[in-house]
């Protein structure tokens, strides 16, 4: 198995947390987001939504960077973080989004991010070298 990079990991997985806590602030998407997922807007996050949601983007971020596998050029990596954002994450949003029947604008917000997450995932892993 080809190994990857751990502190690239490690970035990749803190800016895409970065980005969450940007994405869904109310300089963002908070408002929006609360009215389509009809969500209880809460005082603060207890530490573990943050430290699942943390340890969720590890993992997530060190599947992709098997996959994409050491030292990836730029543009790969950023045309895979793209197609595993938008055809992976949020297409499988919008099939249970659909049977729940969940807003299309709560999947622009949470696909958006996930679009958005691996992208980002894809910058970081290209860039690094």
């Amino acid at each position: 198995m080809e190994s990857v990079n751990l502190l690239a990991v490690l970035l990749a997985a803190a800016s895409s947390f970065l980005l969450g806590g940007l994405w869904y602030s109310k300089a963002l998407f908070l408002e929006p987001w609360l009215r389509a997922s009809g969500a209880i807007p809460q005082a603060g996050h207890p530490a573990r939504v943050f430290g699942v949601s943390f340890v969720l983007a590890l993992i997530a971020a060190a599947a992709f960077a098997l996959w994409l596998g050491p030292a990836p050029p730029l543009a790969l990596a950023l045309q895979r973080g793209l197609i595993v954002g938008a055809c992976f994450v949020a297409a499988s949003f919008g099939i249970n989004y659909q049977f729940a029947g969940r807003s299309p604008l709560l999947l622009a917000i949470d696909g958006g991010y996930h679009v958005a997450q691996f992208t980002l995932y894809g910058l970081v892993l290209g860039l690094w070298h």
